[in-house]
């Protein structure tokens, strides 16, 4: 437990930090699982449509260090290289 007025205050830091990149993570994975599963329905233009917005999301969480860059990264060339798997 936090003794000083210091470790309090960074405790409740913490606390609303984690929440908040919790719900952030939360948001990534269900625009990844929209992807996913126009990807499974067979359906490359709606593929592509929650790709496109997919996108942004995912590189403006990794801007702010929820997710690595790198993890973002290889998360969309993934998902790009199973679209264009689906076209081909």
């Amino acid at each position: 437990m936090a003794n000083s007025k210091q470790a309090r205050k960074r405790a409740r830091q913490s606390e609303g930090r984690r929440v908040l990149k919790a719900s952030q993570r939360a948001m990534v994975r269900t625009y990844i699982k929209r992807v996913i599963k126009a990807i499974n329905d067979g359906d490359h233009a709606v593929a592509m449509t929650e790709f496109h917005k997919a996108q942004p999301v995912i590189d403006r969480i990794a801007d702010k260090d929820v997710l690595s860059k790198k993890k973002a990264a290889r998360m969309k060339s993934r998902l790009n290289k199973r679209i264009k798997a689906l076209a081909a």
